[in-house]
């Protein structure tokens, strides 16, 4: 029995709950379309904030996946006027811009949970059904621990990075060996997955997102990189 057979829509034939998805990034709606459907959930996609509130109207969703930055309107905004219209609908943020005060905002506003991205499957089904079963919600202190965790791994991963780009420029035998052998001589580094293909690719914009702008001796790497990968 699918988790969405036994949430608040009870009864024969059971009534499959219905989520509204804002979220403007295409993969991640579409990825989460496809999770909460296989779960066995009634999915609508919204891409904006005002595509969201007019689905709101029509539709009636049972819990509001909410991303919070979105073209037009910001999220906690989309939230608030949810909230305001059915208190008693179940929230859940996700957002790839996790903060303490935007965590705070969310639960005032009695958000279920607070997801930084990026989150795994089992995060997001768990806070889906802990919302539409009326569950209480996680506390604040649990929350604020959650993304307090996400800045702390944030930072040690620019870290890290900056350390193996300022090591391609002191150490020549080093540089040589990420050129030829890629990840292999990464494993003495605490790089999480996307940090150490974003080095071994050359991937300036996930590099220059998650670390800031480089140096000119710390694009030299790169920058050859993609020279090899270009022919």
């Amino acid at each position: 029995m699918n988790p969405a057979q036994k949430t608040i829509r009870q009864g024969p034939p059971a009534i499959p709950p219905k989520i509204l998805v804002m979220e403007d990034e295409p993969s991640v709606a579409k990825g989460l379309k496809v999770v909460l459907t296989e779960e066995g959930y009634v999915v609508d996609l919204a891409m904006s904030g005002k595509a969201a509130l007019d689905l709101f109207k029509k539709k009636d969703p049972d819990l509001l996946v909410a991303d919070l930055r979105l073209p037009d309107i910001n999220g906690m905004e989309v939230i608030r006027e949810v909230k305001a219209k059915r208190p008693e609908i179940g929230v859940v943020v996700i957002t790839g811009y996790a903060s303490i005060n935007s965590a705070v905002d969310a639960m005032k506003l009695g958000s279920f949970d607070y997801l930084p991205k990026p989150f795994t499957e089992d995060e997001i089904k768990t806070a889906v059904q802990g919302a539409l079963r009326g569950r209480q919600s996680v506390s604040a202190d649990t929350v604020l621990r959650k993304v307090e965790r996400r800045e702390e791994d944030k930072l040690i991963q620019k870290e890290e990075v900056i350390k193996v780009l300022e090591r391609t420029v002191a150490d020549g035998e080093f540089w040589k060996a990420l050129m030829e052998q890629g990840s292999k001589v990464l494993e003495g580094y605490r790089l999480s997955p996307e940090a150490r293909a974003a080095i071994v690719s050359g991937d300036l914009a996930w590099i220059q997102q998650h670390v800031g702008p480089l140096s000119k001796e710390q694009l030299a790497f790169i920058y050859k990189r993609l020279e090899r990968e270009t022919w």
